[in-house]
């Protein structure tokens, strides 16, 4: 098949690329970086581009059979009002213009990105695809940005939302940023620890997505994330055994919400996400419990 990926020389995107070579189809990925990485594989087409601003890339979607729309500019900031408009614009405006150039009544397939952020802060309640959304700034920006994508259903697409838990991947992300802390011996939870921790194995996401290309009768939004969500304690305390370091140094709130502002709430609140459509068509996680997820992850570093 031949797939476009935005925002394909990201954490997610990268490793996407990858494996969607690995298995043959024709990849072509969009990005603002004038050139792609040195670890973009050669097989990949590479078009340059702000893909928040409309232009000739969106010529480049006629010709797909499947889009994924990764585009977002990071969220791990302190916020301010220009960086979370930042935050929304790179996203809405994104898929806005993506929907728009999907070819009429090909048929085509449209996995657009999402968050499990889309159902707020809840507590302990377990959050499945059809529980309605938060109020929250990044809430509100996930609904919005949902919203855009399911514009391309009224030119016959297949429309797949999928809402992501944290990703745990070797390359970066969420452990990129714990990891040395744990290795300096100040890793431990923050807050309180009770917050939910809604978490993928990068192989499990990257597999996630091509089952969801192979059943026809998956659509609408799709937990990605693990059937067995943590609190952020244990979370931490399994990351510190694989590591062989401590884990009881907390973090106090009041310390998160000065240094990064709003969002240092949003780290101290959480989801207890549920992938229950990927369960109700029998997808199978290959890494369903957050210690063998991090000891194939980390287990191996000193």
């Amino acid at each position: 098949m031949k797939v476009l990926i935005t925002g394909g020389l990201g954490f997610v995107g990268t490793q996407l690329s990858i494996r969607l070579v690995e298995k043959g189809h024709q990849v072509t990925v969009v990005d603002h970086s004038p050139q792609p990485r040195t670890y973009t594989p050669q097989e990949v087409r590479y078009v340059s581009a702000d893909t928040s601003v409309k232009g000739s890339w969106q010529e480049e979607i006629q010709a797909q059979d499947v889009v994924i729309n990764l585009s977002g500019a990071s969220i791990l900031r302190r916020w301010n009002d220009e960086t979370k408009q930042l935050i929304r614009d790179s996203r809405v405006l994104t898929t806005q213009n993506v929907a728009e150039a999907m070819p009429e009544e090909k048929g085509a397939l449209l996995c657009s990105a999402s968050a499990v952020g889309y159902y707020g802060f809840r507590g302990d309640e377990e959050l499945t695809e059809g529980d309605t959304p938060g109020d929250d700034f990044l809430a509100k920006v996930c609904a919005d940005w949902e919203k855009e994508a399911h514009k391309a259903v009224s030119k016959g697409a297949r429309v797949v939302i999928s809402r992501f838990g944290i990703v745990l991947g070797k390359t970066g992300g969420a452990l990129g940023q714990m990891i040395p802390a744990f290795k300096k011996f100040v890793g431990g939870p923050l807050g309180s620890g009770n917050q939910w921790f809604p978490w993928i194995h990068m192989e499990d996401l990257l597999n996630a997505f091509l089952f969801c290309f192979e059943h026809q009768d998956i659509h609408g939004p799709v937990n990605f994330c693990s059937p067995n969500p943590v609190r952020n304690r244990e979370l931490s305390k399994a990351l510190g055994k694989v590591l062989s370091r401590p884990s009881f140094l907390t973090t106090p709130a009041f310390m998160l919400r000065l240094v990064l502002g709003e969002f240092g709430s949003v780290l101290l609140e959480g989801q207890r996400a549920i992938p229950a459509k990927l369960q109700k068509h029998g997808f199978a996680f290959r890494y369903p419990e957050i210690m063998e997820a991090l000891k194939e992850l980390v287990g191996k570093n000193d």
